[in-house]
């Protein structure tokens, strides 16, 4: 059952204008059926790491404000989308700790199928009543497969992109899925051209759970402090910006889905 309602504000300043956070951000994950249950615990353990990783929670504090506000909702069809953990301070390492714990819990089962669209317009919509104003406002949508229901995921992007927010994204190309047969090729390039876009926007294809909680980390830390002074190893996942050229189909996902619904009715 989608969650509609707003949680009311955890902090808010007296002026009633909400906090000043240096990024308000948003931790769109990817729960529909084609998901396993030990993908779905793997996405779960990747973010609870990354969480309380020295790196990550460096990068928050050494911020123009020293603090942000995080979210982490899940998502799969239209309709289908569920606040797990609400707008959260984080000013300290014993803030990201209990983020992290609240996050380090059973995983709900999945549901189906595939609305990316769906999940940027719930995700934009939370910035309203955040209780936060971010220097930045940030959609991180991670998924393993295209949109195949509610409206266009150029339409959903052009609205928020309207608002001010910028969209990463982490295309899981894992593959080995049950669900195969209704992915598109080159995930990484249908995110560059249909999923991503802002100031500043990137993604991090995943090709391998192995890498996961390592892209996990290096996206957090590139989100929370706009420009790392970090650097990492040769080995790691590619950052990938924002393409200009735009010429995948944005559609090809409901092509998928319409074909095999034919297909199976002719069974």
């Amino acid at each position: 059952m989608a969650v509609m309602a707003s949680f009311p504000a955890r902090a808010q300043d007296k002026a009633g204008d909400g906090i000043p956070v240096d990024v308000e951000l948003v931790l769109a994950v990817d729960a529909s059926r084609s998901m396993e249950a030990f993908e779905q615990k793997i996405q779960r353990d990747g973010y609870v790491a990354a969480l309380r990783h020295p790196q990550v929670i460096k990068a928050i504090l050494e911020g123009l404000h020293g603090r942000v506000a995080i979210t982490y909702i899940e998502w799969a069809g239209f309709g289908s989308q569920r606040i797990i953990v609400p707008w959260t301070l984080v000013d300290s390492k014993e803030a990201a700790e209990k983020l992290a714990a609240e996050l380090d819990q059973p995983v709900p089962p999945p549901q189906s199928r595939t609305s990316i669209s769906g999940a940027i317009d719930f995700s934009a919509g939370l910035f309203d009543n955040s209780g936060f104003k971010g220097q930045r406002r940030i959609i991180d949508v991670s998924g393993d497969g295209p949109n195949n229901h509610g409206r266009s995921v150029t339409a959903a992007r052009a609205a928020a992109l309207d608002k001010g927010i910028t969209i990463n994204g982490l295309p899981l190309m894992t593959r080995g899925s049950l669900y195969g047969g209704w992915d598109v090729k080159d995930l990484d390039q249908y995110y560059g051209d249909c999923v991503i876009g802002g100031p500043g926007a990137f993604m991090i294809p995943v090709n391998s759970w192995e890498q996961f909680p390592e892209a996990v980390r290096r996206k957090l830390m590139l989100e929370l402090a706009g420009d790392p002074a970090e650097t990492f190893d040769a080995d790691d996942p590619p950052v990938l910006k924002v393409q200009e050229k735009q010429d995948y189909d944005c559609m090809a996902g409901e092509r998928v889905w319409q074909q095999r619904m034919r297909d199976w009715e002719w069974r």
